[in-house]
């Protein structure tokens, strides 16, 4: 029995679809109906003649990560666990929120794990628990270092790692996937695929930072080959292409037949507004959404080696234009 956390999220609904190809006995984590129907209409994009069929293949349970016992009741009987479940946030009062549901749910798995010694526990991390200057080019061994400039989501996901590593050393069979941007079929109102929203409303300019990002398909097939594996007590950069925002924006605009931005963005116009903004925001009883660690990651150029994975599994990576056009096909909200 494969046990799913974060079912519903845009890396859970596709690796649920994967697995539901084969006689897999699927058991996912779900919060709400909402978020249910959303998977459904992912399946009925990528299968819309037997995509009732292939979803009713997967016992979907209520449940919470926070929640121990229920974790304890729910893993029971199940020999691999993929823990995709965790929370995207880059605004700094969601520290205690982000730590509570990526370090303290982390813990929580590793302990039911723990506890009724399953065979194998794939973890979800992300490039943010890595770390590494703009100059480096980051790999697995880069060493995180404590920044003022570190995101509450990065420290969280650093923090349920090292909830993974305590587990291994107890005796836990895991391994740690080290996902950087994820495109893919899914709700841009959410996460990573707002971009897409920001630039099919036409923006004329861009920032001028860079990072990586990866097809959610590819990361799901690298998680199914490395659970499949003899490979534990390792970690994997899971990253497709290192591309500056500029060419990003470029490609997707071109994707949705809109003009490209072509000037770069001030980075001290932009903390101008940004602090305008809070200060608006605040007074109608709302949050900014440019924070100071937004404007962090748009000003940081960050370059990383996928060697490692593509060494240990043979595996090439769709290319940026690949994983545009997929996100694009695939919308859903």
């Amino acid at each position: 029995m494969i046990f799913v956390t974060g079912g519903t999220g845009i890396l859970g609904s596709h690796l649920l679809f994967n697995l539901s190809e084969t006689d897999n006995s699927i058991k996912a984590l779900y919060r709400t109906e909402e978020r249910l129907n959303q998977v459904k209409e992912l399946f009925r994009q990528y299968n819309p003649n037997c995509w009732e069929t292939q979803f009713s293949k997967i016992n979907w349970v209520q449940g919470d990560i926070l929640d121990i016992t229920d974790l304890l009741n729910l893993i029971e009987g199940c020999s691999y666990i993929y823990h995709c479940a965790g929370l995207v946030s880059f605004h700094p009062k969601d520290f205690y929120r982000v730590m509570k549901i990526n370090r303290e749910g982390t813990e929580n798995i590793v302990n039911a794990c723990l506890h009724h010694n399953v065979t194998k526990l794939i973890h979800v991390s992300s490039t943010a628990a890595i770390g590494g200057d703009d100059k480096d080019v980051i790999t697995e061994e880069t060493k995180w270092k404590n920044s003022p400039n570190n995101s509450a989501y990065g420290v969280s996901k650093y923090s349920g790692e090292r909830e993974v590593w305590r587990g291994i050393e107890e005796g836990l069979n895991a391994a740690i996937v080290n996902p950087c941007v994820i495109f893919g079929a899914g709700n841009w109102n959410e996460s990573s695929l707002t971009i897409f929203k920001t630039v099919r409303k036409g923006i004329s300019f861009y920032p001028p930072g860079s990072n990586a990002s990866v097809d959610v398909r590819d990361v799901v097939e690298i998680m199914v080959l490395l659970m499949k594996s003899d490979i534990y007590k390792e970690r994997f950069l899971v990253t497709g292409s290192n591309q500056s925002f500029k060419e990003l924006m470029t490609v997707i605009s071109k994707e949705l037949n809109v003009k490209a931005p072509t000037k770069p963005v001030n980075r001290v116009l932009v903390n101008v507004v940004r602090r305008i903004l809070a200060i608006a925001k605040r007074l109608i009883g709302k949050r900014s959404d440019i924070t100071k660690e937004t404007v962090i990651n748009l000003f940081a150029t960050k370059s990383y080696d996928n060697s490692k994975v593509k060494d240990a599994f043979g595996f090439q990576f769709r290319d940026l234009k690949e994983q545009v056009r997929n996100t694009v096909a695939g919308r859903l909200d």
